[in-house]
Order: structure tokens, then C-alpha cells, then sequence
């Protein structure tokens, strides 16, 4: 058997994670920071691939190693109750709720890349505005989840992932950069001014759900421990095609002739005077699928986490699965159909996840480097120093995202 035909029988649910980070947000995120600054944060987006490789990495370490997802992992700790009941709570107020808020966003900006093609209208139902785009995206997403088995989602996610990949790519490529100032935005330059877009251009890649999502699938992926070889080509991959998908829409960002650039919309009719009705109809195939990928993978990472707690199964078809997917989807699907703003809620879950970001991540970090856990597999020390300095980041984002919910004046 060749290497790579073994390579790709081994893949796992790298693809996924991608899958994940790369919503309509990240679209919006990496396009504005093209827009605004050129080619010149491109680094923030290769420290961000690292950041989210180890990270991911240790997940799924901890996940294949303790046959384990980190919701069950919390469960079972023999912490002091308050002390677990708190992160227990924390938990569910990042990841679930914090889903539900950013589902509707996911089905809209799948709606807005669904309108480069085609526009289906708005109708009144009983007083009521029903946008049936969001309405299609989300049901869509949806009878996915609820009726395909999880190798039958994960295929049809790593086949969008492709074929979005090679939509932005192509985009960039088709659009003639400067090479040489492209490689010249690889070079750190921080100051006041692009401060906000560089924790920005990061928060969107390094995701907290992403690792409760990698620890669970990988565990269901790799039972033994010499595995560990295939997981991390598996994830590295994945996070490495995900940040250059992000780098493509920057590079195609700083094309953009829009005089500002407020919705999707604006993002791909922006393009129109350079490139014509190919780059509208290429950005507009990318956002669509950028955001039903995470309309799929939000719901689906939120379910794995209240299962994980509760010590329910999470076999994808099953009865407390179902449920949980049922919660998260209905509601951002009506936050998204009706055209509802769930400010508050999305503020609520800006400010669980940047306390999550940090706890999580120093808390994988320990966990990976625990004899009793992790036995033989346990981080090495050179791998630990990287690890806390990245922790260390994660707080400094984290802290970040909570003062631009409390309107700190912070960074």
C-alpha cells in the first residue's frame, strides 16, 4: 500500500475541526483584516495554526490515550463538588449556549452565500417575518444530523471542506497577489492600531469547542495509543489547510473594492469589479459552505458535550444525542428564521468562552502532563514549555474577549 493511500485510510475527524473554525465569522474576520491592513497579518493567522495544532493535538492525545472526552473526563474528577459544579457550569454556558447563539449566525451567513445564487424570499406566518433561506439551511443542516449516520456526516464535511478550500484558494491564486508582500506579511509587526484584528484573526481559529470535539471523535476514531502517529498527520493536516483557507480569504480580503464592508454580502459584490461574476459566484460557494459546515459541526460538538457530562451515550443516532442536537439547532434555527438577534445571548457567551479559553486550555495542558492519566503518553518537557506559553496567550485572548463584552478599556 502506498503512504499516502495509507495516510488518507487513516485520517480521521481533522477535517471536522476545520470544518468548525471556518464560519461565516472567519470569512468576515480574515476579509476585514485583508480589507483593512493588507497582507500585513498574515503572521497572526500562521500563529494561530500553532496555537490550534498543539492544542488540538494534546486534545486528542488525552481523548485516544483515556479512552475519554474531556466532558467525561470533568465528570468523573474527584474535585471538591463546588469547584467541579463551577466548571461544570462553565462548560455548559460556553459550549451550549454559546452554540445556540453562534448557530443562527452560522445558518445566516450560509443563507447569505446561498444568495449569490439564488434568493428565496421572506413570508409572514401568524405576524411573524419567516426568512425561508435561513429556513432551508438550517433544515438542511439539520435532517443531516438527525438522520445520516456519523460516517456519513463526517464524509459529506470533509467533501465541503475540499471543495471550499479550493474555492477561496483558487480565489486568491486567480486574483495575481504580490508574492513578495505576501511573504512579507509573515513578518510580526503589532501595534495599537492592528492589536484588536490580531486577537481577532486568533480567537476565530483557536475555538474552545473544537477541543471537546477532537477529544471525543478521536477516542471513537483510535483506540490504541499507537495511534497517536496517524492522529497528529490527521490534525495537523487539517489545521494547516484550515489557516491557509483563512490566509486565502485575507490575501482576497485586500482585493475587495467595497467602500466598506458591513455584511457577506458586501464581501463578494466587492469583488465584481476585479474579478467579475466568477470571484462573486467563487466567495459566494465559500461562504455557503463555510457556513453550513459549522451549522452541522456546532450543534453536533455542543450534543458530544452534554452526553460527555451526563454519561449519556454519544452515538449520533441515539435518543440523548438527538436531543441535545434538537436543542441547539431548533433554537438557532428560530433565532435565525425569525430573524431574531440574540445579543444578550452571544454576549453571555463571549464572556463564558473567554473564561473557558484559558481554564480549558491550562487544563488539558495539566491533564497531558499527569502520569497517573496519561502513563507513558504523558508531554514531554519540552512540549510542556511550549504548551503554558501558549496557555499563557490563550489567557491574554481570552481576557480580551471578556473586556470587549464588560467594555473594558483592555488591549
Amino acid at each position: 500500500m502506498s503512504p499516502i493511500k495509507k495516510l488518507l485510510q487513516n485520517i480521521g475527524p481533522g477535517p471536522l475541526v476545520a470544518a468548525a473554525f471556518i464560519g461565516p465569522g472567519t470569512v468576515m474576520v480574515c476579509t476585514l483584516a485583508g480589507f483593512n491592513f493588507g497582507f500585513e497579518l498574515l503572521w497572526a493567522l500562521g500563529l494561530s495554526v500553532l496555537i490550534t495544532i498543539v492544542l488540538q493535538e494534546t486534545s486528542g492525545r488525552i481523548g485516544i490515550a483515556t479512552q475519554k472526552d474531556l466532558g467525561e473526563l470533568v465528570r468523573e474528577s474527584t474535585s471538591p463538588f463546588i469547584y467541579k459544579s463551577i466548571q461544570i457550569l462553565l462548560i455548559f454556558s460556553a459550549i451550549v449556549l454559546g452554540n445556540i447563539a453562534y448557530e443562527s449566525g452560522n445558518i445566516t451567513g450560509a443563507r447569505l452565500g446561498l444568495e449569490v445564487f439564488i434568493s428565496l424570499p421572506k413570508v409572514d406566518v401568524a405576524g411573524l417575518s419567516l426568512d425561508l433561506g435561513n429556513l432551508f439551511i438550517g433544515s438542511l443542516a439539520f435532517a443531516m444530523l438527525w438522520f445520516a449516520k456519523y460516517r456519513s456526516i463526517e464524509r459529506f464535511l470533509v467533501f465541503l471542506v475540499i471543495l471550499m478550500s479550493i474555492s477561496f484558494i483558487w480565489t486568491a491564486i486567480a486574483l495575481a497577489p504580490d508574492w513578495s508582500k505576501v511573504a512579507d506579511g509573515f513578518i510580526p509587526r503589532l501595534n495599537s492600531d492592528n492589536l484588536t484584528n490580531v486577537v481577532a484573526l486568533i480567537g476565530t481559529t483557536v475555538v474552545p469547542y473544537n477541543l471537546f470535539l477532537y477529544a471525543s471523535l478521536s477516542k471513537n476514531k483510535w483506540k490504541d495509543r499507537k495511534a497517536f502517529h496517524w492522529m497528529r498527520w490527521d490534525i495537523g493536516l487539517a489545521v494547516v489547510l484550515g489557516g491557509l483557507v483563512s490566509m486565502a480569504i485575507l490575501i482576497v480580503g485586500t482585493f475587495n473594492m467595497s467602500e466598506q464592508i458591513q455584511d457577506a454580502q458586501s464581501v463578494a459584490n466587492g469583488l465584481q469589479p476585479v474579478f467579475g461574476k466568477t470571484g462573486s459566484y467563487l466567495m459566494g460557494f465559500g461562504l455557503l459552505a463555510a457556513g453550513l459546515t459549522s451549522s452541522i459541526t456546532a450543534p453536533l460538538a455542543a450534543a458530544l458535550v452534554i452526553c460527555g457530562i451526563l454519561g449519556k451515550t454519544q452515538e449520533t443516532q441515539s435518543t440523548p444525542m438527538r436531543l441535545s442536537i434538537l436543542l441547539v439547532m431548533g433554537l438557532g434555527l428560530i433565532f435565525a428564521s425569525l430573524g431574531i438577534k440574540p445579543v444578550q445571548l452571544i454576549s453571555f457567551a463571549q464572556l463564558a468562552n473567554g473564561v473557558l479559553l484559558p481554564f480549558v486550555s491550562v487544563w488539558i495542558v495539566w491533564m497531558a502532563s499527569r502520569t497517573a492519566v496519561m502513563g507513558k503518553s504523558k508531554s514531554q518537557n519540552s512540549y510542556l514549555i511550549l504548551s503554558y506559553l501558549i496557555v499563557l496567550f490563550t489567557f491574554i485572548l481570552g481576557l480580551r474577549s471578556v473586556a470587549s463584552v464588560l467594555k473594558w478599556d483592555f488591549l
